[in-house]
């Protein structure tokens, strides 16, 4: 057979025969030094042609099911999101080897604000502007043409192994289906409900948001002391951060104890500058320590407010629009922005002797997290889902969850233990999923959508009846909101359903894991299991597995900062295999620092295991062999056995830790028994054996070799998967039938003769070679420079003579004598 001429050929490493091609076009030839950015393409293409990762469930397997986080597309991929992605896919490459039948689609979050605005940036364009339907099309257009493409090769190029012929976006017709399904479903079992009152919202994005969507934020401010009177005259001194809510004070509280203001109680104060009077109220909310002990109740100021307004039955008086400006209220500052409104009111209360005194200040703010404005309170009507009701089942619900690691649990217990309102789900913007309602012009009854007709578009579908069910009148006015995002995210379990045949869904549901950052355990993660309780009245999942996050010399990382790094460009440099290797390093949910030296290091482990396989497979090429090594007749080499048995430890241990998600574990005593006991010890004491020795002791170190060689590149292929790709094609495939190394059976302990002394045994050998080592490299001596070795008794009874054979091979004794430790130069 002639050769294979072509430049990407995977063949295996015969250099004494022709080569021969199992897999063209995708081909690769041996090469003398491995370069990752040569090479990985050309493995990543040959999954790709093999489709290597398809879900292609095989009977009699179990199955594993993952609830792969869909990445935002309006943002670019950052390093976390390498970090985090890589380590699930060490998990999903291990249960495949494991032979799982393994579930892992991939999705990407397309709709809502961020891609909003993210068009909005692109194409220098202002949704607002535009006819709601040209905008939306124009997001549509922008993520299958431009975004979506290149973000996807982004997660193939660091070796992600996704099912990518399962995919799904939150804004395709699927989820848009089984969105506007949900929200019916919520309606039939009473937990969707509509309501016109405040709710948080944001005036930069002119929608209302959930309290999962804000965030504190650190602010510099001022706590501005400002003088109310009694109509008799009497001051009444309070201190605010914002004057500008002035115009919407509806009352003055006092805690009931303060006998600096009992006297008060339900008489009257003037506003200062806006002259309407306000009742002073005693509440045990207020309290007598911050600022003068008195305080204004506006409509609405934060949550407080809308609790006294609805405790005390107090009027609703609106100051602020929804897109951030002064109303008529306001009188002559009206369609001032807040800040501005701010300043000119501080500035007539100067002037009027109203201002006592002002203090700097710094504390923290709610502001939406998706634009970092701060929120304010505005009355509005909103679709919302019910569940303050629920919070002792969430306690439950999350008890119920696997939690990797154990402590992450508690930050989803804190977040139910504070949560006070019900989840806004609406959102007054454009390119989101609509909701499938129509009302009733005449007497505002909601009207949903058939579920046969889903998904629909209220603004232009017809409702489905032709009169109102409940006054007979027959026109409607469509709704106009769209869902929150996380409605739609909340639903990727039953996405990830979707995707497969029906008949698969009692196996692969409830999914097996959720992989997931922490900073989105309070949205993503809770929100999930809610609406998997509210729907099916179980967990979406069994395992999570919480991933920290990777900061830069201690810092989080932040555009604002400019320590960003970008995982293309580590990538470029240094290929993928390093740094799925750096990501490898963190125990699981502990923050990783990005240090170049760690990805450094990656690179040589690759270096050293491309090294290590050729020269296993020269070696096995000169000694004729066919086939896949077995051990001799008359048994394995002593020496041989002491090595296996480590591995067989080296295999019980990694395997341990990664049915426990720790794979920060599995990786190190991996690497570990590679570069002490493999490359420093095993590869040098057998050379001999290899070279020269009789046919037995040769066949068992080949065998011995090749094995051990074998079942580190199977332990590390989840988190280098193309160097041992590469290996597998180049080296392993003359001997073993399975496609892919990542189709291989993950190693299982050999049977040995029993020895219960074989760790001490090992031990012993390596120790003594590494003395003979430092002796020669004290005197300045050559490895291979002849000793005589004296050694206790006791070792050496303990090694046995076919071991000391090889002991004095690697250290050159030329005779190992009984006595206390010695090393003396032959001359």
């Amino acid at each position: 057979m002639s050769s294979c001429n072509s430049s990407l050929c995977f063949t295996f490493f015969r250099p004494t025969q022709p080569l021969k091609c199992f897999y063209p076009p995708l081909c690769m030839q041996p090469v003398q030094k491995y370069d990752p950015l040569q090479q990985e393409p050309v493995v990543q293409q040959f999954w790709e042609s093999n489709q290597t990762f398809k879900f292609t469930p095989v009977a009699g397997r179990p199955f594993y099911s993952i609830d792969v986080p869909p990445p935002t597309v309006s943002g670019d991929m950052h390093i976390g999101h390498a970090f985090s992605y890589a380590q699930m896919d060490f998990v999903a490459r291990y249960k495949r080897m494991r032979g799982f039948n393994v579930l892992y689609p991939f999705g990407t979050d397309n709709n809502g604000i961020p891609t909003e605005r993210l068009v909005e940036k692109i194409k220098k364009v202002k949704a607002r502007d535009m006819p709601r339907q040209d905008f939306i099309d124009l997001c549509q257009q922008t993520l299958d043409r431009e975004l979506i493409p290149t973000y996807i090769q982004d997660w193939k190029r660091i070796g992600v192994s996704c099912d990518f012929n399962l995919l799904y976006s939150t804004i395709d017709e699927r989820s848009r289906r089984i969105s506007q399904s949900a929200i019916i479903d919520l309606h039939r079992k009473g937990r969707l409900f509509r309501s016109e009152a405040p709710s948080m919202w944001c005036p930069e994005c002119q929608t209302g948001i959930s309290q999962v969507e804000c965030e504190d934020k650190e602010l510099q401010s001022t706590f501005n002391h400002l003088v109310f009177k009694t109509p008799e005259g009497q001051p009444l001194e309070i201190a605010t951060t914002r004057p500008e809510l002035l115009p919407a004070c509806v009352a003055m509280f006092y805690h009931p104890s303060d006998s600096r203001y009992r006297h008060l109680n339900g008489r009257k104060a003037v506003v200062p500058i806006f002259g309407h009077e306000v009742p002073i109220l005693p509440d045990e909310r207020a309290s007598p320590d911050k600022g003068t002990g008195l305080v204004m109740c506006c409509t609405f100021g934060d949550q407080t407010d809308m609790e006294w307004q609805k405790a005390h039955n107090l009027p609703i008086r609106e100051a602020i629009t929804p897109d951030g400006r002064m109303t008529e209220l306001a009188r002559k500052y009206k369609g001032m922005k807040i800040h501005e409104a701010r300043e000119a009111i501080i500035a007539d209360l100067k002037s009027q002797h109203l201002l006592t005194k002002q203090e700097p200040l710094t504390h923290f703010v709610n502001v939406h997290e998706r634009c970092g404005t701060e929120i304010e309170f505005i009355k509005s009507k909103q679709w919302f889902i019910r569940m303050l009701d629920l919070k002792e089942d969430m306690f439950k619900w999350g008890e119920q969850l696997h939690w990797y690691p154990d402590f992450m649990k508690h930050r989803y217990d804190n977040w139910v233990n504070g949560l006070q309102w019900d989840w806004l789900i609406s959102r007054q913007r454009y390119f989101g999923v609509p909701f499938p309602i129509w009302y009733c012009e005449k007497c505002s009854e909601p009207v949903f959508a058939d579920e046969k007709d889903l998904p629909v578009d209220p603004l232009k579908d017809k409702p489905p009846m032709d009169k109102c069910p409940k006054c007979g009148h027959d026109k409607f006015t469509p709704e106009s909101d769209v869902l929150d995002t996380w409605a739609t995210s909340s639903l990727t379990p039953r996405l990830v359903l979707s995707l497969v045949d029906s008949s698969l869904h009692d196996q692969v549901f409830p999914l097996s894991l959720r992989p997931q950052a922490h900073d989105i355990i309070t949205f993503w993660l809770f929100k999930t299991v809610l609406r998997s309780q509210l729907h099916h009245g179980v967990n979406p999942f069994r395992d999570i597995m919480i991933s920290g996050f990777v900061t830069l010399k201690g810092q989080k990382m932040s555009k604002s900062k400019g320590n960003v790094v970008r995982p293309q460009d580590v990538t470029t440099k240094y290929g993928a295999d390093a740094l799925r290797y750096w990501a490898s390093t963190s125990k699981l949910g502990k923050d990783l620092d990005y240090q170049e030296k760690d990805v450094v290091t990656a690179r040589k482990f690759i270096t050293k295991l491309f090294n290590a396989a050729n020269f296993v497979f020269m070696n096995l090429d000169k000694a004729g062999v066919s086939g896949v090594p077995s051990p001799p007749a008359d048994g394995i080499h002593p020496t041989d056995a002491l090595f296996l048995s480590r591995l067989n430890s080296v295999i019980t241990e990694a395997t341990q830790a990664f049915d426990s998600y720790e794979y920060s574990q599995a990786k190190s005593v991996v690497e570990n028994f590679f570069w002490k006991e493999f490359c420093d010890n095993y590869l040098e004491i057998v050379k001999t054996r290899v070279y020269s020795g009789g046919e037995s002791e040769q066949k068992s170190a080949l065998f011995g070799l090749y094995t051990i060689l074998k079942y580190m590149s199977q332990m590390m292929a989840p988190f280098t998967p193309h160097i041992t790709e590469y290996l597998w094609q180049i080296h392993f495939r003359k001997f073993e039938k399975t496609e892919s190394i990542h189709l291989s059976e993950w190693p299982t302990v050999r049977e040995l003769p029993a020895d219960d002394r074989a760790p001490t045994k090992l031990e012993t050998l390596m120790g003594i070679t590494a003395r003979v080592r430092q002796a020669k490299t004290q005197n300045q001596k050559s490895l291979k420079e002849p000793i005589i070795l004296t050694l206790p008794a006791d070792q050496a009874d303990l090694l046995g003579p076919d071991v000391l054979e090889d002991l004095k091979a690697v250290t050159a004794a030329r005779e190992v004598k009984n006595g206390e430790f010695s090393v003396v130069f032959a001359e």
